[in-house]
C-alpha cells in the first residue's frame, strides 16, 4: 500500500498500519470466590502423600493401643475403671500426627516455594489461609471422632457390662466414683459417650488449627512442630518439677494442659474430684486458636512471601 501523494516540500504522510483482526477468548471469565480456594485446598490436602502418612498414623496409634490397653483390662476384675477409659492412651500419641499435618498444611509450600503460585494464582491471602485452616479443620475432626468412635465401640464391647460386687456401693462414692453402674453392671453414660468421640475429636481438630497458626507463622516445619509439642507438653512436665509451695500454681498447669484436658473428656482427670469434663479446657483452647489465627491472618496479609 503506498501512501498518498504529498504536496511540494512536505514530507511523505506515514503509512497507517493495517488493522489487526480482534479475537474473543472462548474461555468464559470466571470471579474467583472462596469455594474456589476450597475446592483448590481440598486437592491439595488429599493428593499429597503427607495427608494419608500422618492420619494414617493417627488411626493405627488411636486403634491399635486401644486394643493393647482394653485386653488386659477386661481380664481385670477391678471395675472401677470407666468403660471408654483406654481410648485415651492411643490418642495421646496419634494428636501428635494431627499436629504435624497441621503444620505441614502451610509450612509445606513455603519450603518447596509452591506457596508463590498459590498466592499468584489467588492474590487474597486471606482466602487462602481461611480455606487451608476450614479444609484442614473438617478433615481433622472427622478423622479423629471416627477413630475414637471406633476405640469408644471396641472398649463398651470388652469392658462394658462387668458385674459390680456390692462392696463397690453403686458407683458415686469411693473407687467407683465417677463410674456408671446401672443394674449392677458398669456402663458409659451419654456424656462420656459425647466426651470421648465429639469431645475429643473438637478438641485434637482444635489443637491442629493451632499448629496451622503456628506453622503460618514460623513458616519452618521443625520450628512450628516443635514449637506444637511443647505447648502439648511443657506445662504437664513444669508443673511435675514445681516445689510443694507452688501447689496451686501447679495443678492450675496440670488442670489446663492437653493431657488432661483430654483425660476429662474421658471422665478421668488426672487431678480434681472428677466432676471436670474437659468442656472448660475445650472453651480455653478454641480462645487461644482463635487469637493464633487472628495473628497468622494479620501476619500472612502483611508481609512478604
Amino acid at each position: 500500500m503506498t501512501s498518498p501523494a504529498a504536496p511540494y516540500g512536505y514530507p511523505p504522510a506515514p503509512q497507517q498500519p493495517a488493522a489487526q483482526p480482534q479475537f474473543a477468548s472462548q474461555v468464559p471469565v470466571e470471579q474467583t470466590t472462596l469455594g474456589h480456594a476450597l475446592r483448590s485446598e481440598w486437592t491439595k490436602i488429599r493428593t499429597v502423600r503427607s495427608t494419608m502418612w500422618t492420619l494414617g498414623v493417627m488411626m493405627l496409634l488411636v486403634v491399635g493401643i486401644d486394643l493393647l490397653v482394653v485386653v488386659p483390662i477386661s481380664h481385670d476384675d477391678d471395675p472401677s475403671t470407666p468403660v471408654l477409659a483406654a481410648g485415651l492412651f492411643g490418642l495421646m500419641l496419634g494428636q501428635v500426627a494431627v499436629l504435624t499435618l497441621g503444620v505441614l498444611v502451610i509450612t509445606s509450600e513455603y519450603g518447596t516455594g509452591m506457596i508463590r503460585t498459590t498466592f499468584t494464582a489467588c492474590p487474597q491471602r486471606g482466602r487462602v489461609l481461611t480455606a487451608k485452616a476450614a479444609v484442614f479443620f473438617g478433615l481433622s475432626f472427622a478423622t479423629t471422632t471416627v477413630a475414637c468412635t471406633i476405640t469408644a465401640l471396641i472398649s463398651n464391647a470388652v469392658v462394658g457390662g462387668r458385674e459390680v460386687p456390692s462392696y463397690y456401693g453403686n458407683g458415686t462414692a469411693g473407687d467407683m466414683a465417677g463410674v456408671v453402674v446401672r443394674n449392677g453392671r458398669t456402663a458409659a453414660s451419654g456424656s462420656e459417650w459425647l466426651g470421648a468421640t465429639v469431645g475429643v475429636g473438637l478438641y485434637v481438630a482444635l489443637l491442629g488449627l493451632l499448629a496451622l497458626a503456628v506453622g503460618t507463622l514460623l513458616r519452618h516445619s521443625a520450628g512450628a512442630i516443635t514449637s506444637m509439642i511443647g505447648v502439648v507438653l511443657l506445662p504437664l512436665i513444669v508443673a511435675l518439677f514445681l516445689p510443694s509451695g507452688l501447689e496451686s500454681t501447679r495443678n492450675t498447669l496440670i488442670r489446663y494442659s492437653a493431657p488432661n484436658a483430654l483425660a476429662s473428656l474421658y471422665h478421668i482427670p488426672m487431678i480434681g474430684d472428677g466432676d471436670q469434663n474437659g468442656v472448660r479446657q475445650l472453651v480455653i483452647l478454641a480462645i487461644i486458636t482463635a487469637v493464633a489465627l487472628a495473628g497468622a491472618f494479620a501476619a500472612i496479609s502483611n508481609r512478604d512471601v
